[in-house]
Parts: structure tokens; C-alpha cells; sequence
């Protein structure tokens, strides 16, 4: 790889390399190139320049991929939002970049006009594409279409490697979310003759991670920079049988997945992929069971288990897996362009067998932390063992090396993963200490007893008489993105504290599963047949019990992923598909019990029926709007 060049570089001469090769679904490399360069001379129009900072507002599809190499073209750096995250933290993102232009894709933003991405002119009389300046975003120029007018010539920005190419916004222990600044190189080194991806224009790489998660960098870039074809999954909530479908129909070769999703799409079955041939997983700690089946039922497909954090760039070591694995599933070796220290607590190397803390260096370091040089400092430090003037970042992580594989042991602080995102219960801590209410907190993630096991965020609160566990709970979804929400909040008189005075977290996950939590819903047995199926199928995955027909999944603590698992459990149990949407419609046992009878055309005869002066489930419940399920999870 030329280091001296930028992904806007290196992809033109793919476009040039491959004009009429697919790029992006159905478009070709050079119309993709073309449509680009129209992003890349609206936002130049409108006073964009080099070094500048982006928004992007957009669910995952082929129009926000456009956007982001757009912006790349014109020179600055893209910020991708999740809409499904709080308008104040949106907000605070925006204003912490510096960012001044929004893409904003999503139709809801008020004041913003449709868009169009499709390539083609506009109607004659259609209003001009031009800023919009909606409430939501008062700070900010809003773009609300492309201008399918402007030039289709390249712009000649003056980007090079050193030069920023996006920011990702990750948890900080602080309350406040830390934005990584991360310069073009560091992404070429991950994908461009990379040892993680191998993907070369033959391929078709799966598009599948919310763009504001740094998965989506080895997604896009290590399709489009390789001459392959990025196949978008359309955005929504698919079920993994429609996931699994759309990897076979659209002939995926190179796929990513989180641990998470890794593990429920082996139980549901990885047979019949004869294209793919390599499957990446990472996020999380991957179960050595779940390895050792995809790796029997995909006998042709390569399967590597990629560890890294958002700081050096999405990964920073990767182990192909080649033979069976018992214990645990190695992190493997750096990744190449970069290198690993594995250093003790007065930063000298540890032995191989011993346990020390993982420092990366090497080109896939980020710049830092935006605006934070505090933090900035703490993290990216002085390498001591490589040239002057190099750093090294410190992760946060324990590991040990055996024959000079890494194996991962956990943290060396209260950072988890929930669901492949990455968590600082501190921040969890500090939203819920903002609640009128809530007198003292600690959060922890005890694992869930469940195959493969997962963490459960849970929220320990010492709160004022009478306070509503729902109204905390509430607060916290105006606060935090969805997977920073605790799935159990748990109340007590008082936190349980150790000799020294501090808060004895052993103790507290030890306190085993609750009892069902307050609900909206009047607790209701049971009185079908499914319906003490379902409840049964939620009491053993949520680890709660009490639970009752009616109750609503996501006011328990149940999440999309865990969602995901239910609905397989269904499939398996009556060979009903229940479908995202019929979920989210209705995530109540009698709900998904109705889908499965209506399915299955189940005879109602023997149903009890219900006295005349009840109204029946269906007219009373109103359709609680969830938010659209993390489908990095």
C-alpha cells in the first residue's frame, strides 16, 4: 500500500480500473464515481472545505454510502449519526465536531424537504435542492437532497493520509461521548492488502452495521477500495432468516458480524452460504462452541475472530480460525501496519504466559479524542519502544500471549461490551444521576446464564419514595443510545459497600434475577396454551420471573438482539417466521401468541373464553412505538 494517498484516491482508480463493474447494488463503479463527485460540488457550493466535519443523518442504504464518499471527495470528514439516537446527544455530537452542514436522510428533521439520491433530474418545477435549516438542527445547514445537477468532475480537495476521515463517537466515562478522529490512513492500512478483509473485485461484500459503528468502515471501504461489490441489506429489522437469505441470494463472499448476531445466526444454521468464503466476527468474546459449528457447517468459508477498538481503527488483531478451539477463541496477531505491546502497570513487556495490558501502535492509531486533549493524553501515549515521537494506544484490555498468539482476558476497568457496543458504566452511572429522583447508583453487567452468555446491563438505584422505575427509565432514553439503557433497573435501600467504604460490585451481581419490574401493563396469568409458552420462552432468556401475558419484551430489559433469538425459538418450536414488525407491533406474549396461532390456523375452539363485558387484547393495547432495533447488535 502507497501511504502517501487517500481513500478518494484509491478508489478513483478502482473507478478507472473497473468502470463498468458493479459498485454499489446495481451501479457501476464509474456512475458511482460520477454521483460522488455531485456530493462532493454541492458541499464545496455551500462553503465545505478541506478538514471540515460532516453530518450524516441516514438509516444504512445505498444513499448514505453515496454521502459518505461525497464528503470524502470534497475533502472533509463525515460524522454518522444514528437517528434512532437522542436529538440532544445528536445535537451534542454535532456541535462537538464542529460540524455546520447535516445530510439529514430521514425525512423526519422538521422543515427538510424529500430527497432524492436515485441519479435522476429532478421534476420540472421541483423545488431547487438547496440548505434547509430545520428546528431540530438549529445549528447546523441542512441538506435534504443531493443536487443531481451539479458537475459530475472530480474535486480536487488535497486530501493525504494524515488528513481526518470520519469521527465515531464512543461511550466516555464521563458522561460525555468521546469522538476518535481517524485519518485516511488508518483506514487503508485496515483494508487496502490487508490481512483482515483479502477481498479483491471478484468479491461482494456484506453491508449489514449501522454506519455510525466502526464496523461499517471495513464494510464500505473494504469493498469499494477493492474493486468487489458492496451489497447493501435494506435498511429495517430483518430476521436472521432474511439475513441469511439476502447473504445467499446476493451471492455475499465477505461478511462481518457481531459476536452477538455470530452466535444466534449458528444456532439458526450457516448451511446452504456456498459463496461465502470468509465470515468475520468480533465485537465481543466469541463463544468456542459457536466457532467450532460454523467452522463444521461452512467447510469452504474462512472464519476469523477480529479484536480492535474504535481507536485503532476497527481491528487490531485478527485470528483465522483453522483448527478446533476449547477453551477460549484467540484474538490472534496484529493486524498488518500495526503492532502490539503487551506491557505491565510500569509499561514493561510481560512474559509470554503472563497477564498484561494491550498498547497498539502503528498506522491505524487515531488522531485522538475531538476537542478532548485530556482524555486525549491519557489514552494516546508515548510509544517508549518505538521511534521517537510515536505513540501507542492504550486499550484498556488484558490479554495474555502463548506462542505468540493473544489470547483475551477482559478489562482492566468498568468498559463493557453490550451487544458489540461499547459501554462506560460511568456514563450509564451519570445519566441516571441526573433523574430528580435517583439518589445513588452503580452500574454493572453481570452475564446472563443463558448460550451463549451475554451481559445484561443492570442498573442498582437508591431512589426517593415513590419514584417510578418506568419514569427513570424513560429519562434514560432521552439520554443515552439504546444499547447504553439498562435492561434491568433494579431498587434498593442501600448500595452494599465494602470494608473500605466503596461500592461492593461483587455483591451486587450476585444478587441473582429479579422479579418482574414495573410494567405498564396489569399483571395477567397466562391463559393459553402459547401463551405459557411464550412467557415460559421469556422467563428463561430474560432470567425474569413474574412475567405476564400482556407485559411488554422491551419494558422487561429484552432488546433486538435478544428479540432476534425468541423469534428463532418460535420458528423452531411451531415453524411459524414471526416477522420484526409483528414483534415491535405487539412485543407481548398474548401478541406473539396470536401471530403463531393466526400462522398456524390453530383451532380457537379450545381457547378460554373471555366474559362478555372484557374487551378483547387486540382492541384495548395501543401499539407502543419502539425504537428501530440496533441491528449491529
Amino acid at each position: 500500500m502507497d501511504t502517501a494517498t487517500s481513500l478518494v484516491s484509491v478508489f478513483t482508480e478502482c473507478a478507472r480500473a473497473h468502470p463498468e463493474r458493479p459498485a454499489l447494488g446495481d451501479l457501476s463503479y464509474a456512475g458511482l464515481d460520477a454521483r460522488t463527485n455531485r456530493v462532493a460540488h454541492q458541499l464545496r457550493a455551500v462553503g465545505v472545505r478541506t478538514g471540515d466535519v460532516v453530518g450524516v443523518r441516514a438509516p444504512r442504504g445505498e444513499e448514505t454510502v453515496v454521502l459518505l464518499l461525497g464528503i470524502l471527495k470534497a475533502g472533509a470528514a463525515y460524522l454518522a449519526l444514528d437517528p434512532g439516537q437522542p436529538l440532544d446527544r445528536q445535537r451534542q455530537m454535532l456541535a462537538d465536531a464542529s460540524a455546520t452542514v447535516l445530510f439529514d436522510l430521514t425525512g423526519e428533521a422538521r422543515g427538510s424537504a424529500p430527497y432524492d439520491l436515485t441519479g435522476q433530474a429532478r421534476d420540472a418545477g421541483a423545488p431547487a435542492p438547496g440548505v434547509r435549516e430545520p428546528h431540530d438542527f438549529p445549528d447546523c445547514r441542512v441538506l435534504a437532497e443531493v443536487d443531481t445537477e451539479a458537475p459530475d468532475t472530480p474535486v480536487d480537495a488535497g486530501v493525504g493520509p494524515a488528513d481526518l476521515a470520519y469521527v465515531a463517537y464512543t461511550s466516555g466515562s464521563t458522561g460525555r461521548p468521546k469522538g476518535v478522529a481517524v485519518p485516511h490512513r488508518a483506514v487503508l492500512r485496515l483494508v487496502v492488502d490487508g490481512d483482515v478483509v483479502d477481498a479483491g473485485p471478484q468479491d461482494v461484500f456484506l453491508h449489514f452495521a449501522p454506519v455510525a459503528f466502526d464496523a461499517s468502515t471495513l464494510e464500505i471501504w473494504g469493498a469499494l477500495l477493492n474493486g468487489a461489490r458492496l451489497a447493501v441489506m435494506p435498511p429495517g429489522a430483518p430476521s436472521l432468516t432474511r439475513l441469511l437469505d439476502f447473504v445467499r441470494d446476493e451471492q455475499v463472499s465477505v461478511a462481518w458480524l457481531t459476536a452477538g448476531l455470530f452466535h444466534r445466526a449458528v444456532d439458526t444454521g450457516l448451511t446452504g452460504l456456498p459463496h461465502l468464503r470468509r465470515l468475520i466476527a468480533g465485537g465481543d468474546v466469541l463463544s468456542p462452541g459457536h466457532v467450532a459449528r460454523a467452522v463444521r457447517d461452512l467447510p469452504h468459508t474462512t472464519v476469523v475472530n477480529g479484536y480492535g477498538p474504535t481507536e485503532n481503527t476497527t481491528f487490531t488483531c485478527c485470528h483465522p480460525v483453522t483448527t478446533p478451539v476449547e477453551d477460549s477463541v484467540p484474538i490472534g496477531r496484529p493486524v498488518r501496519g500495526t503492532g502490539v505491546h503487551l506491557l505491565d502497570a510500569r509499561l514493561r513487556p510481560v512474559a509470554d504466559g503472563e497477564v498484561g495490558e494491550i498498547y497498539a501502535t502503528g498506522l491505524g492509531l487515531a488522531h485522538g479524542y475531538v476537542n478532548d486533549p485530556a482524555a486525549t493524553a491519557s489514552r494516546f501515549v508515548a510509544d517508549p519502544y518505538g521511534p521517537p515521537g510515536s505513540r501507542m494506544y492504550r486499550t484498556g484490555d488484558l490479554a495474555r500471549r502463548v506462542d505468540g498468539t493473544l489470547r483475551f482476558l477482559g478489562r482492566a476497568d468498568d468498559q463493557v461490551k453490550i451487544r458489540g457496543f461499547r459501554v462506560e458504566t460511568d456514563e450509564v452511572a451519570a445519566a441516571l444521576l441526573t433523574h430528580p429522583d435517583v439518589r445513588q447508583t452503580a452500574v454493572t453487567a453481570p452475564w446472563r446464564d443463558a448460550q451463549p452468555r451475554e451481559r445484561v446491563l443492570t442498573a442498582h438505584v437508591v431512589t426517593a419514595p415513590g419514584a417510578s422505575v418506568l419514569d427513570v427509565r424513560a429519562h434514560l432514553a432521552r439520554l443515552l443510545p439504546l444499547h447504553a439503557v439498562p435492561s434491568l433497573i433494579r431498587t434498593l435501600d442501600a448500595l452494599p459497600l465494602r470494608d473500605n467504604g466503596k461500592v461492593d460490585r461483587t455483591a451486587l451481581e450476585e444478587l441473582g434475577p429479579l422479579e418482574r419490574p414495573a410494567v405498564n401493563a396489569a399483571h395477567r396469568q397466562p391463559e393459553t396454551g402459547l401463551e405459557e409458552a411464550v412467557v415460559q420462552l421469556w422467563s428463561d432468556r430474560l432470567g425474569t420471573a413474574g412475567i405476564g401475558a400482556d407485559d411488554d419484551f422491551f419494558e422487561l430489559g429484552g432488546h433486538s438482539l435478544l428479540a432476534l433469538t425468541i423469534t428463532g425459538e418460535l420458528l423452531r418450536m411451531y415453524g411459524v417466521e414471526v416477522s420484526p414488525l409483528d414483534f415491535y407491533l405487539d412485543p407481548t406474549p398474548a401478541g406473539l401468541a396470536r401471530t403463531v396461532r393466526r400462522a398456524t390456523r390453530e383451532d380457537t375452539q379450545n381457547e378460554p373464553r373471555e366474559a362478555s363485558n372484557k374487551t378483547t387484547p387486540e382492541a384495548t393495547r395501543t401499539p407502543v412505538r419502539h425504537p428501530a432495533p440496533e441491528v449491529s447488535s
